[in-house]
């Protein structure tokens, strides 16, 4: 027998609160990644807090990514078409990028950061991480976290074609193929040696920038942690999960991050994390299935996951432009206190919760409700025409509108079943 049952009848999945709210836990780290490296770096340069915090925002990237996959795959329906997915997933990143992204021109310009082609244009498109220029990627003054929309970006342009090849994977060897790419994941340092040497990155070290834009930056690189998510999603959907606990499962991502603190160079920046932390998203999904309370899907987190976008994104301005003034070469933390170090710190992460939850608010909230779907499968779904049926036609001011005799219903005959629309939409 299978290790555990499918979550659920065909064609009905469950809703996830706790992967919406594992969300938040994610955004967050990567916030408190790139803040605490900040004030470690400038308040005690000769320890090595920062590279702990450095390297833990990776952490939650890599959680990214796997769970973009991971939940594609959960609420993937069979009557969708290849251009309504795309037109989806672009409403969702495209407005809350070009918002941010004007944000961050003028306040470039005001605070006297050179304007480029090179630290703008790719952006635009979200083809930043494509170039393996310093510059593109890392600009000084430039909202940096973009980046990883160009992997998103990578990632729903393939998924329509990756699901149905995955789907034909036998259900006993799905494991296999899911530790194949985890192998994969952790090659990808050794094939990075093969690339230049130089130039170095700018905080030292033997890792020069090209070995380290193609371990943590080449969307191609991260598209292995993508498709990881989807073979766990697969393995859940037909009862392979193995029923290992939620907190064993994180256990073993904080033991990964651990080892991966220790790892030389470019080897610090590669995925170590990527199986360890798609087991915890497997538990925590089939935690949801089966009604277990996790921590993580109370209306709180739920809450904190759907604006974890938005933060995600807003957060770096309010790190350069905010009371830290990280855009300034000399910046407070190297000679304030410790006191107005954390003051600073956590008036930044006030700040970008309430720029998040404005952003999600009156951006992203409004546009996916817009634009997401045509204005024909709105009316569909708000019962005004029937699916695949043409729009009602006018009935004139002067004709009586007949009215319809009700077919009998079999009283023995069930409700259908409705689909359950998920909490986690991405």
């Amino acid at each position: 027998m299978p290790a555990a049952a499918p979550p659920d009848a065909p064609g009905v999945r469950s809703t996830l609160p706790s992967l919406t709210g594992l969300r938040f836990v994610a955004a967050f780290i990567v916030l408190i990644s790139h803040t605490g490296y900040l004030f470690f770096m400038g308040a005690r340069p000769e320890d090595n807090y920062a590279d702990y915090l450095f390297v833990v925002g990776s952490l939650g990237l890599t959680f990214f990514f796997v769970l973009s996959g991971f939940i594609l795959t959960w609420v993937a329906r069979e009557d969708d078409t290849r251009r309504l997915f795309w037109r989806r997933r672009l409403v969702k990143i495209f407005p809350n990028h070009l918002v941010t992204l004007a944000a961050t021109v003028v306040l470039m310009i005001i605070s006297g950061v050179a304007v480029t082609v090179e630290n703008t244009l790719p952006s635009v498109f979200l083809l930043q991480s494509f170039f393996p220029m310093q510059e593109v990627i890392q600009g000084h003054g430039i909202n940096s976290p973009a980046w990883s929309l160009t992997c998103e970006l990578l990632f729903y342009l393939c998924f329509p074609l990756l699901l149905p090849l995955i789907r034909r994977i036998r259900d006993n060897r799905l494991w296999l193929w899911a530790g194949g790419f985890t192998l994969a994941v952790l090659a990808m340092p050794f094939v990075a040696q093969l690339l230049p040497d130089q130039p170095v990155m700018w905080w030292g070290g033997d890792m020069s920038w090209w070995q380290y834009w193609f371990v943590y930056h080449f969307p191609v690189t991260r598209m292995l942690e993508f498709v990881l998510g989807i073979l766990m999603a697969q393995i859940v959907l037909r009862g392979r999960w193995i029923g290992l606990p939620l907190g064993w499962a994180a256990l073993l991502a904080v033991a990964a991050y651990g080892v991966t603190t220790q790892l030389p160079d470019v080897f610090a920046w590669m995925s170590l994390s990527a199986l360890p932390l798609a087991l915890v998203i497997a538990a925590a999904a089939t935690a949801d299935v089966r009604g277990r309370r996790t921590g993580f899907g109370g209306r709180t987190m739920v809450w904190l996951g759907e604006i974890s976008f938005a933060l995600y994104i807003v957060h770096y301005l309010v790190l350069y432009y905010g009371p830290v003034r990280a855009v300034d070469p000399m910046h407070g933390m190297e000679t304030w206190s410790f006191v107005e170090a954390v003051g600073d710190v956590a008036l930044t992460i006030g700040i970008s919760l309430v720029l998040a939850w404005l952003l999600y608010t009156f951006v992203e909230r409004p546009a996916m409700r817009r634009w997401s779907r045509p204005a024909a499968d709105t009316a569909v779904r708000s019962g005004q025409r029937p699916p695949g049926g043409p729009a009602p036609a006018p009935v004139p001011a002067a004709a009586p509108t007949p009215t319809p005799t009700p077919a009998p219903v079999p009283a023995e005959k069930p409700e259908p079943v409705q689909r359950k629309e998920p909490t986690l939409l991405q």
